[in-house]
């Protein structure tokens, strides 16, 4: 855990690692589970599932328009029943980011394992009050003219970022778009990357 979030309090991580082998140890864990539910929320389930309906919404403007009005719906498509997650799209007049001011709520079976610097407190506060000067911190600078719009989650709700689909992407299908889509365009912070040799 420590290597994995370098941020993390040294006494919260091993306060984690004593619970976890105390549940080993008395069988209440088996040893494997953590790992699985890693997995899980690491690569199959989450981010896999954000990418997924993100690439079929490009492809499909059906699809697209139920992932705005109705991503329960939407989602289902997936095998997820999530009902609490608004999607909202960035458009080349306005760029849409995620934040969650109280406490880090995050759609983590949509977009699977949430960042670290999502939930310091530096984020949590810079992205509402100077959300220009956050993102050219990620390395994307918006250009004055386009606005920014700044979503904060809650325990009622979630936010995911429908990103603008890359140029150089129209020849592509569904699953060669996924790979491109990662979690920090998702929340925002990052838009999707032309693919090299795109044209």
């Amino acid at each position: 855990m420590g290597k994995n979030h370098p941020n993390v309090d040294p006494y919260v991580v091993s306060r984690v690692r004593a619970l976890e082998s105390l549940l080993l140890e008395k069988g209440i864990l088996a040893s494997d589970a953590v790992d699985r539910v890693i997995q899980r929320y690491e690569a199959d389930t989450g981010p896999m599932v954000g990418a997924r309906a993100v690439a079929r919404a490009w492809a499909d403007p059906v699809y697209k328009r139920l992932l705005l009005e109705d991503s329960r719906s939407a989602l289902a498509q997936f095998g997820l029943d999530y009902g609490m997650l608004v999607v909202v799209e960035n458009t080349p007049a306005v760029h849409n980011l995620v934040v969650c001011t109280l406490c880090s709520c995050y759609p983590w079976p949509v977009l699977g394992l949430p960042p670290t610097w999502y939930k310091m407190p530096a984020y949590r506060s810079r992205a509402v009050n100077e959300p220009r000067a956050v993102l050219r911190e990620f390395g994307l600078g918006i250009p004055p003219e386009r606005e920014v719009r700044v979503w904060d989650s809650s325990a009622e709700m979630r936010y995911m970022v429908l990103p603008e689909r890359p140029a150089g992407t129209e020849h592509m299908g569904e699953a060669e778009l996924v790979p491109l889509i990662g979690r920090d365009a998702l929340i925002g912070v990052a838009q999707v990357p032309t693919p090299a040799g795109a044209r």
